[in-house]
């Protein structure tokens, strides 16, 4: 089986046990047939004295074996100390006096997780989503252990299901890509297995190699795919993007017109010409090329950058300066990207003789490359201890004298 990182979901274990804690207590409070043991472990637990809660819960279910309230809070202190089974039999009561309790299936299901019973554990949280389709961590539950049960497939629809009504929730981040991460895995294996001569196969280690930076064995990949499949879209605009890293632009051009040969709408090909242009020094090739790739995809990524060095070479310097200005503050654009832009916009304003601002531009230039340097440096300081954890450790303390 699977192991998921117990510290993270113990973690989340953690908040919903004082989320779901403190809704029951709100709403003891509102209750005036209360036992007062209920009031008092209540208290402790906002003190967070687990033993003593733990004790006036178990005294509030015998004092009034009916109140599901107090079965609940003590099966949630009993999940939080770790003792399960007791955990598991005080929600199962819950569940007979009030089977709509919201939680009670949830915690059942994790607390038979954590006892590495898959089956119970799935059964009730698929119960709780079913009465409760808002509540993104109980479908984070439901993917975590289908995750546990290798059962990837199904993980990723419960946990799609939690992104999206939790899109910013770091765990169900987490194991969402967990379960995509093996559900691409097991595509791919069964893909090689089925048809291990299959140009996928090729474009497939073509694409590993380019995201290892291994160039080389990118583009020999993907020409065997190009053998086994001469034209299928695709292939040769993401060829030409590793002649490119490799640094052979006449190679990558003939692979993006060739693209273009077999698809005359692939936006990106065309952009990465007019990049090409761009290193050539042919600006009106350029922008001839980015704004014809916009038109078809407004919004590509770097296009002011590129349209500013394309107006540049073209001597339009008030209109490359523009394109530097939307550049040096535009969303997800690459760090190094957004200091070339503010270098290339302090010699813009030079040329239209904006000297006060070509000062002030290439100030945050200098300053975005001093920051990259010690970014750098702690990178590197950070990977040389990894390399050699003796460094890390403290010298050893001074023998005693004799």
């Amino acid at each position: 089986m699977r192991k998921i990182r117990i510290r993270r979901l113990f973690a989340a274990l953690t908040w919903m046990f004082l989320h779901f804690v403190g809704a029951v207590i709100v709403f003891a409070q509102s209750s005036p047939s209360e036992p007062e043991s209920f009031r008092q472990a209540s208290e402790a637990m906002r003190r967070g004295d687990l033993k003593a809660a733990g004790a006036g819960f178990e005294a509030a279910t015998k004092a009034s074996p009916s109140f599901a309230p107090a079965h609940f809070n003590l099966g949630l202190v009993r999940e939080e100390q770790g003792r399960f089974e007791e955990a598991i039999a005080s929600l199962r009561k819950v569940l007979s006096l009030k089977p709509g309790m919201h939680g009670a299936n949830l915690f059942l299901g994790i607390a038979y997780y954590r006892t590495n019973r898959f089956e119970p554990a799935i059964a009730a949280v698929k119960k709780e989503t079913s009465a409760y389709p808002k509540d993104a961590t109980a479908w984070m539950w439901q993917g975590v252990i289908q995750l546990a049960m290798d059962r990837p497939e199904d993980a990723a629809v419960a946990l799609d299901k939690a992104a999206s009504l939790a899109p910013d929730n770091v765990d169900i981040l987490y194991h969402r890509g967990q379960a995509h991460l093996l559900v691409s895995k097991n595509s791919y294996a069964k893909m090689f297995k089925t048809d291990p001569k299959s140009w996928r196969v090729h474009q497939v280690l073509a694409q590993a190699s380019a995201q290892a930076e291994r160039p080389m064995d990118a583009i020999a990949e993907y020409q065997e795919a190009i053998k086994l499949a001469p034209t299928q879209p695709g292939l040769h605009e993401e060829l030409g993007s590793e002649y490119s890293s490799a640094a052979k632009p006449l190679e990558a051009e003939a692979a993006f017109q060739r693209e273009l040969e077999i698809d005359p709408h692939n936006v990106l090909a065309r952009y990465k010409l007019g990049g090409l242009a761009i290193a050539q020094g042919e600006g009106a090739k350029a922008k001839e090329l980015i704004e014809a790739a916009l038109q078809l995809k407004p919004g590509l990524r770097h296009a002011d950058y590129n349209l500013g060095r394309a107006e540049m070479l073209l001597g339009n310097d008030a209109a490359a300066a523009q394109h530097f200005e939307r550049a040096t503050s535009a969303q997800g654009s690459d760090p190094e990207v957004i200091e070339q832009a503010w270098y290339q916009l302090g010699i813009a304003y030079r040329h239209l003789h904006r000297m006060a601002d070509a000062q002030k531009a290439m100030a945050t230039f200098q300053k975005l490359k001093e920051e990259e340097a010690e970014n750098s440096q702690r990178v590197l300081k950070r990977y040389e201890a990894q390399q050699n954890p003796n460094a890390a450790q403290p010298p050893p303390a001074p023998e005693n004298p004799q």
